[in-house]
């Protein structure tokens, strides 16, 4: 799994979003993604017994109403300094989808490492390539 650079600058935003706005049970995870621009978008996630919104994917929702539509890295903190946590597979494949070059911030036993969306989700489809519209299956170029 190929490693790169930890934007520590998102994770000290995730960081201070998980200790500064994660109260109670219903907010218990922050997240930070930079996008494209420079820009960092931060959300957190909202809990519900029905099956809320990760805070990666409040995060997703939250840079698109700013306009920003091209995220380069994602991380995720729990609150209570549980610090860094790995995305769970429903936000996995969603980054990956909407975002397949998105590189992940996640714990390792040496420490802090982003590595590629795909590599966190191995022998997966692409959903992309599912839909009509795409230029892979005769959609619009």
């Amino acid at each position: 799994m190929p490693t790169h650079h930890v934007d520590e600058e998102l994770v000290a935003a995730a960081t201070e979003i998980a200790r500064t706005r994660c109260r109670g049970d219903n907010h218990t995870m922050a997240a930070a993604a930079r996008a494209a621009d420079g820009r960092i978008v931060t959300g957190v996630n909202v809990y519900h017994f029905t099956g809320g919104p990760c805070a990666e994917l409040v995060v997703v929702g939250a840079a698109a109403a700013q306009g920003a539509y091209d995220l380069k890295t994602i991380v995720a903190v729990g609150d209570r300094d549980r610090g860094v946590v790995p995305p769970c597979g429903r936000c996995r494949q969603t980054l990956l989808d909407h975002f397949p070059t998105l590189e992940v911030v996640v714990p390792s036993p040496t420490g802090l490492r982003a590595v590629p969306v795909a590599d966190l989700l191995p022998h997966t489809y692409v959903w992309a390539d599912h839909q009509l519209d795409t230029p892979s299956n005769g959609g619009p170029t």
